[in-house]
């Protein structure tokens, strides 16, 4: 047993931890049930749960929740187009989220999947100092896909 100042009490029973709580004007809350035997303190409980939901916000205001943005392009892409996208990807990368890479084949494109596959091969090399390969290229019906992810 703790009591309210934060002193061990050592192992009492239950009962005389119960009174010495109430007469404390306290609650008893078990701190470590599983140990042996288990740990009870001497406190008030509803400043108990309001302290452990501050420190609960607390840490979930200090993550960082990690998107997947996805990048849409074709075989055929122009120059200046891909120019546009690997700036949008160099973005995400900088905001921490992770890029998933599509391309799109339509109609005798499917016959050119070679093109697509050297695509992406150059999106890969393009981004290799800031990013690694999470997904290799696959294909996925009409579409190749690639995961990358911020080093």
């Amino acid at each position: 047993m703790i009591d309210d100042a934060g002193q061990n009490i050592g192992v009492v029973p239950i009962q005389e931890a119960l009174d010495a709580a109430a007469e404390a004007g306290l609650d008893l809350v078990e701190i470590a049930p599983n140990s042996e035997p288990p740990v009870v303190k001497i406190l008030d409980f509803g400043r108990f749960k309001y302290q452990t939901q501050k420190k609960a916000a607390e840490t979930r205001k200090k993550q960082k929740v990690v998107e997947v943005k996805e990048i849409k392009m074709r075989p055929a892409i122009d120059d200046h187009d891909y120019d546009v996208k690997m700036k949008a990807i160099r973005r995400f990368f900088e905001e921490g989220d992770k890029v998933k890479v599509t391309l799109r084949f339509r109609g005798r494109e499917m016959a050119h999947q070679h093109l697509g596959m050297k695509l992406l091969e150059r999106v890969r090399d393009e981004t290799a100092e800031i990013a690694k390969v999470e997904a290799e290229p696959r294909l996925e019906g009409r579409q190749m896909v690639m995961v990358l992810a911020p080093r």
